[in-house]
């Protein structure tokens, strides 16, 4: 079974279409339960996210701040596997019709096996890979696997990345590109990063063009529409696992993100 990388492409082409950015959301697998994530996944994508990103749990998440860490804790905590990773993937795109990309750090895939990990994470319908950790250079193999499998791989650059670097990146990539808008960890900000867009500027330089989604501190709908006005798609972590870990209970906090992800729906709908 191929994967969904073109399902990936129309959704961000459509987006384009319509003059404005796609809104991708994060949640990571097995939070608060398996079968909470999957459902405030699902509520995410029905409120408004065009793409949403499945984080597979690390116990050492470099790029990840102190919101998503304790999510992530809580998920090892209850035992998640790759295998509920890979049906979280599956029920949210079965129930949604959306693409839904697995964001995981390089060791898991290694341990498992890249043909393996490929193959199941087609077969469940997932569109691609964000690979925060993996450098271009080694990431041969990886991309094999992925591109026999109709998957996308997602690299992502950083404002310190120098434009011949940026040039091997997007030369090697699929689907988008994840722009990570400031040096540092993930979490929302009260400001959006004033690098943000000479960095999206100078990864399209490259000529590739894929997509230019940028990530890293997006909270509000304000924020939302800042971004949109010079990214290809905006992208949301941090604030919905917020959400999920302020409600008073989970189905609260299933309703919290449904929401969320109407109001930056609206936001990267009216583009500051």
């Amino acid at each position: 079974m191929s994967g969904k990388i073109q399902l990936l492409s129309d959704t961000l082409a459509t987006a384009k279409s319509e003059g404005r950015s796609a809104l991708i959301a994060y949640l990571p697998a097995g939070f608060p339960t398996v079968d909470g994530g999957i459902e405030a996944i699902k509520a995410a994508l029905d409120g408004g996210a065009d793409v949403v990103e499945v984080g597979l749990p690390h116990s050492d998440p470099v790029l990840d701040g102190p919101v998503i860490q304790t999510a992530d804790d809580i998920a090892l905590r209850g035992g998640v596997k790759i295998a509920d990773v890979m049906r979280t993937v599956r029920e949210a795109h079965r129930a949604t019709g959306k693409p839904v990309l697995v964001m995981t750090y390089w060791n898991p895939i290694d341990r498992y096996g890249v043909e393996r990990f490929t193959a199941e994470l087609a077969e469940a319908g997932g569109a691609g890979c964000i690979l925060p950790d993996l450098p271009v250079q080694e990431s041969a193999l990886w991309r094999e696997h992925a591109e026999k499998h109709g998957l996308a791989t997602v690299f992502v650059v950083a404002p310190s990345s120098k434009d011949e670097r940026l040039a091997d990146i997007t030369a090697a990539g699929s689907g988008f590109v994840y722009a990570a808008s400031l040096m540092g960890v993930t979490g929302t900000r009260a400001t959006v990063s004033s690098q943000a867009e000479n960095l999206v500027e100078r990864t399209r330089a490259t000529g590739t063009g894929l997509p230019v989604c940028v990530g890293l501190g997006v909270s509000n709908a304000t924020q939302a529409a800042e971004v949109a006005g010079f990214a290809d798609g905006v992208i949301v972590g941090s604030a919905f696992v917020k959400a999920m870990l302020d409600a008073p209970d989970d189905a609260a906090g299933v309703e919290a993100v449904r929401a969320l992800a109407g109001d930056l729906a609206k936001g990267v709908r009216r583009q500051a």
